[in-house]
């Protein structure tokens, strides 16, 4: 009976040994964040517009226009944000592609300095200040972009900055998706 006192810390350290080796070797990618808002209509909110920009605030019912639309979580302090601005520059240059934004978290002069220094790609921002609308979207951090669909659906989230290359991979084939 002594010797299994002994073993056992042995015992649960080559289970918990196992177990970390299955969760990294299971095909799984880590960095997907499942939603539980796809294929749901997008949460009711209305959000003011951020004092001191000329673009008008953002509601649910601007989601439901027959088009399909990005919506981008972002916020001044949020460096992976700064990376990924031009991306969405780029992306609202498209033609098809309709791009808003919800201001998280974030005082009102440092989003406007913000988005004059990188140039507003967006045709409506919404100033969420508490985070409480960011939240019913089911936001774990900023960056997030959302595809809603013509009807205010959300059909695609995804988590973190936009890298280039996921652009033609995920994006565009999302909103195609989205435009069905």
């Amino acid at each position: 009976m002594r010797y299994l006192l002994y073993l056992l810390p042995l015992i649960i350290f080559c289970g918990a040994g196992v177990a970390f080796w299955w969760a990294l070797d299971s095909g799984r990618d880590p960095s997907r964040l499942p939603s539980a808002l796809i294929d749901r209509p997008a949460p009711e909110f209305a959000l003011p517009p951020i004092e001191g920009i000329d673009t008008p605030g953002l509601a649910s019912s601007d989601l439901a226009t027959g088009d399909v639309t990005l919506v981008n979580v972002f916020a001044s302090w949020c460096v992976p944000c700064r990376a990924e601005h031009p991306i969405l520059v780029r992306l609202n240059q498209q033609e098809g592609i309709r791009l808003v934004g919800i201001n998280y978290q974030d005082e009102a002069e440092d989003a406007v300095r913000f988005l004059d220094e990188l140039t507003n790609p967006y045709s409506r921002i919404g100033a969420d200040p508490r985070g409480r609308t960011s939240l019913d979207w089911g936001l774990t951090g900023v960056p997030e972009t959302f595809v809603i669909d013509g009807s205010g659906r959300i059909r695609y989230r995804h988590v973190g900055p936009i890298h280039p290359s996921e652009v033609e991979s995920l994006i565009l084939p999302a909103v195609e998706e989205a435009r069905k």
